[in-house]
């Protein structure tokens, strides 16, 4: 019967092992590494074994085995580590790209405007492709700005607490509702007709539209379920507000406490809402800290209706968009997706308190 060469001679070191062992062992040795070190470690612990059955047990093929067995009886630990790929030399130092990213940080072009790729390129005496390398390795975007405004609500804290408690633990035989309006809405169409989606083509309307009026919506969030309670109305006032009250009332089980999170705008706090709650002891009203809208759940389903059915909507009138607004909240209703809170008031307030440190660092 023919046979092959001999396999080589795998006779390990006390050090060699040892390492051998480690690399197998520890967590955060590359993957890779860790399966070459055991199979050398196999075969020197069973070296009358064939490498097919060793493969089986390993996971490999027998052709790994013998690749690895054969590298480490030449080059010993060192030929268990990857050899250079073939490419063009490294040209960029990293010297070189910490003044990218020192210069993107601590200085501005002469005019005062962000940083361009072309204008840093200049600057750094590089690509243009290279610098716009370097800052997505660094995930920098001075081109972006993103605004924010702390609350100076006195009541901050306690308020945070009342209300993540209420997301975190809702209260039992009760209603979590999150309730606001989106003010506002325009009824509008372009002033032409839209170009259709087509292939390497988008949408494309125009610039410009023609308005047909407003309407303001009313919407309630059952957080737990994902149901929306919705009405629209041409005016914001708290006697429509009233009225969206008695809707919600008329539609939530009258055996359940009815827990409602608003923010601070005027009208959900005149004598004529506080008269309505007086007559009604299951509604217990929660209010965000000013400046904190993020803190309302229906703020996120406001964001979502506004991409899917208002963006690339079109309504030639007001009745058409309300139209619209019904048809989304019944098909919300349909096929419901709860709303969960994530983070704890600790979390938050810790989050608050490192960015309120950034803040007033930034200003010495």
């Amino acid at each position: 019967m023919a046979r092959g060469p001999h396999p080589a001679d795998v006779t390990l070191t006390p050090e060699e092992r040892t390492a051998l062992q480690r690399y197998a062992r520890r967590p955060k040795t590359a993957q890779a590494l860790a399966l070459r070190a055991r199979i050398v470690l196999a075969c020197a612990e069973r070296p009358a074994v064939p490498h097919g059955v060793l493969a089986a047990e390993l996971g490999v093929t027998r052709q790994t085995v013998g690749k690895w067995r054969e590298r480490f009886a030449a080059k010993r630990l060192d030929g268990l580590l990857d050899e250079p790929r073939v490419g063009a030399p490294r040209t960029i130092t990293d010297a070189q790209i910490e003044e990218v990213v020192r210069l993107t940080l601590e200085t501005a072009p002469a005019d005062g405007a962000p940083w361009s790729t072309r204008g840093m390129a200049k600057r750094a005496g590089m690509s243009q492709t290279a610098v716009s390398r370097i800052w997505r390795a660094f995930a920098l975007a001075p081109q972006r700005v993103e605004l924010f405004k702390l609350s100076k609500d006195p009541q901050f804290i306690e308020k945070v607490r009342d209300i993540v408690g209420l997301y975190l633990d809702p209260p039992e035989r009760a209603l979590l509702l999150a309730v606001d309006e989106k003010t506002q809405i325009p009824a509008r169409e372009p002033t032409a007709p839209i170009v259709p989606m087509r292939p390497g083509q988008v949408e494309r309307h125009t610039h410009d539209y023609i308005r047909h009026g407003t309407t303001d919506l009313f919407a309630a969030l059952d957080v737990r379920a994902g149901t929306v309670i919705g009405e629209t109305h041409r005016r914001h006032r708290s006697t429509e507000f009233r009225h969206f009250l008695d809707t919600i009332d008329r539609n939530t089980p009258a055996e359940l406490d009815v827990h409602l999170i608003l923010d601070n705008a005027g009208i959900h706090k005149t004598p004529l809402i506080q008269r309505w709650l007086v007559k009604r002891p299951r509604f217990h009203v929660h209010f965000t800290p000013t400046s904190a809208s993020w803190l309302n759940l229906v703020e996120c389903w406001f964001s979502i209706l506004q991409r899917r059915a208002l963006a690339h909507g079109v309504h030639r009138s007001t009745y058409a968009l309300e139209q619209a607004l019904r048809r989304y909240i019944a098909t919300t209703n349909e096929h419901p997706k709860p709303f969960v809170w994530a983070k704890t008031a600790d979390e938050i307030l810790a989050s608050v308190a490192r960015f309120c440190q950034r803040t007033s660092a930034s200003h010495h």
